[in-house]
């Protein structure tokens, strides 16, 4: 257990101090603090320890995601839309999983949940809401998207 304990906290004070780019990088800078990992342990302490890795930047810690990159991250919003209590945001390659941990970790009344892909975030409104209502709450956490939106 300590030895599970001790590779996370030197995969958070790696990503906290430094860029980080791939796995690869991540795994040498844990090799070079006398600390053995596979690809495959650290993709399971990169889930668990909810570290997002963002296209062009690297890998972030969530708080780092979450207090830093918000405002950042809104500008790779390229459209949402709405078809009942269903919404669905088109990002920039890579981004969808970031804006989704922003989205999730910044409750609003209206949104129930998100599912993300790639390039894609799936939006369950709750019951009652209309998606004016959600746009307004996620003006919040995404100034200007409000801009992107679809109309069919």
């Amino acid at each position: 257990m300590q030895n599970i304990e001790s590779r996370q906290n030197a995969i958070k004070e790696i990503i906290g101090s430094q860029q980080i780019k791939s796995q690869g990088e991540l795994i040498e800078q844990i090799r070079l603090r006398g600390i053995e990992a596979t690809q495959a342990t650290l993709s399971r302490d990169l889930k668990a320890l909810q570290i997002t890795k963002i296209k062009g930047e690297g890998y972030m810690l969530p708080a780092a995601v979450r207090q830093n990159n918000a405002n950042t991250l809104s500008s790779g919003i390229k459209s949402i839309e709405f078809s009942g209590q269903i919404g669905l945001i088109s990002t920039q390659i890579g981004l969808a999983p970031a804006l989704a941990y922003v989205l999730d970790h910044h409750p609003s009344e209206p949104l129930m949940g998100t599912i993300a892909g790639d390039d894609t975030i799936l939006l369950v409104l709750r019951q009652g809401f209309s998606p004016a209502q959600t746009l307004d709450a996620l003006s919040a956490v995404f100034p200007g998207i409000k801009d992107r939106v679809i109309q069919k």
